[in-house]
This record gives C-alpha cells, sequence and structure tokens, in this order.
C-alpha cells in the first residue's frame, strides 16, 4: 500500500497543475476547477489502487474530461471562464505590460473557443496550452491519432473564424 501511495504522490505532484489548468480554462470558477481537480484526483488514487496505470498523463486527463462533462450535465450550467486565469497560466517572470498584451489577447481567444464544440476545445487546449503531443490526446480522447490531427485543423480553422467573426463584430 504504501508504494501505492508513494508513486501516486508523485503522480499527483507532477500533474496537480496542469490537470488544475486543464479544469480551469472549461469551468466558471476558481472554486468549481478546485472541487473538480479534486475529484479527479480522488477517482484517480480509487483506480490506480485497482488497477494498473500504463499512462498517468492519460489516465487523469480521460477522467478529468468526465468529470467536467459530468459536472455541466449535472448542474445543467453554461461554461462561463472567468478571466482572472490568466495569472495561473501566465509566466512569472513576464513583465506588466506584456502580461497585460496577453491579458486582451487571452480573453479574445477564451471568448471564440467558448463557441467550440466540446472535442475541439479539449484538443485545442491539451495540445496548445498543455503541450501535449497528437498520440498522447488520441489516447484521452479514446480516438485514433489521424482522428485527432484532423480534428485539430479543424479546430483551429474554426477558431481562427470565431476570431474573425468578433473582430468584425468589434469594427
Amino acid at each position: 500500500m504504501d508504494n501505492y501511495k508513494e508513486k501516486f504522490s508523485q503522480i499527483y505532484d507532477h500533474y496537480i497543475d496542469k490537470i488544475y489548468r486543464f479544469v480551469y480554462l472549461k469551468v466558471d470558477s476558481q472554486e468549481t476547477a478546485e472541487d473538480i481537480t479534486s475529484k479527479v484526483f480522488l477517482r484517480g488514487w480509487e483506480a490506480f489502487q485497482s488497477q494498473k496505470v500504463l499512462n498517468p498523463s492519460a489516465f487523469l486527463y480521460q477522467i478529468a474530461r468526465n468529470t467536467v462533462i459530468d459536472h455541466y450535465r449535472e448542474k445543467g450550467r453554461t461554461r462561463i471562464i472567468s478571466a482572472d486565469i490568466l495569472p495561473q497560466i501566465v509566466d512569472r517572470g513576464m513583465g506588466l505590460e506584456e502580461r497585460a498584451i496577453l491579458s486582451s489577447e487571452f480573453e479574445e481567444v477564451r471568448l471564440a473557443i467558448q463557441n467550440l464544440k466540446q472535442d475541439y476545445q479539449d484538443i485545442i487546449i491539451c495540445h496548445y496550452i498543455d503541450d501535449m503531443k497528437v498520440p498522447e490526446i488520441a489516447e484521452i480522447m479514446g480516438k485514433p491519432e489521424g482522428t485527432i490531427r484532423v480534428m485539430l485543423h479543424r479546430g483551429l480553422k474554426v477558431l481562427k473564424k470565431e476570431m474573425e467573426a468578433r473582430k468584425v463584430q468589434e469594427l
């Protein structure tokens, strides 16, 4: 049992920030993200004790993805992502001006990404924010790598159109 605790403790330390960020980009508050992240690691611990986990990253992201989906199903809430997330995903070494520019750009992308379908959101967040490779995303989503590549390409096209439409609306 101690061996499981030690291994899972290392997994927790390595993935807690990544899973939290993934969840936080999909929910409406820090508190909700913290609750869901706790559920993810609790479910992960329970499963880790009873089955062999070959890829902890894919395993935890799949739990996170499903837990976020469950959250919205149970609560019937719409997704609203707080702009307060920026300090949590920005490099702490950035200057104030760089953070301000990134904040406005982030807000534009955040608003546009909310209009994408769930799978496109997940793939774009995993690939571009969490820096995951296509094979890992494919494992998380339970889809072939070729499908993920196509979905990533299509998701980016839709995101680009959303962002262009937002700029036109601003004019």
